[in-house]
């Protein structure tokens, strides 16, 4: 069993964003981070679960831990119905983010994924450090802008 632990960061929002994971397999941590200029808070938390999955070099059993409702319930719930309307909303709007979406159904692979909700800064020590390092990514970047 993969755990991964994701978290994103936006100052602003739109504004700059990072994105970081914690990957767990046995005794074995990874520590991944990014950043980007112009983005949302949505972004980065699809972004960090992208990135998480794509850096699993075989399919796996993951157990991914976010404290986003949107990503959760957007892969878990409603991807199967904005794909059935052309990518529309239940109100017949494009989708947001339809790019990661697509990008993340796609890094799903052939893993098996469980899909778990934690409640942000509550001091799930997974999450915690996840969002650590997606605020590092958000200071690098930004500093590296700068």
């Amino acid at each position: 069993m993969v755990e991964l632990f994701t978290d994103g960061a936006c100052s602003g929002n739109p504004g700059p964003g990072g994105w970081g994971v914690l990957l767990c397999y046995g005794e074995v941590e990874k520590e991944l981070y990014g950043f980007e200029a112009e983005t949302t808070n949505n972004r980065m938390e699809l972004t960090a679960a992208i990135y998480g999955l794509e850096a699993l070099n075989r399919d796996a059993h993951v157990a991914l831990y976010t404290d986003s409702t949107y990503l959760r319930d957007g892969i878990t719930k409603w991807i199967g119905e904005w794909k059935a309307r052309g990518w529309k909303t239940a109100g017949k709007k494009p989708v947001k983010n339809r790019d990661l979406w697509q990008r993340l159904e796609e890094a799903l692979g052939h893993h098996e994924v469980e899909w778990h909700w934690v409640r942000g800064h509550s001091g799930h020590d997974g999450n915690e450090r996840a969002d650590v390092l997606a605020r590092k990514g958000l200071e690098k970047g930004a500093n590296d802008c700068s």
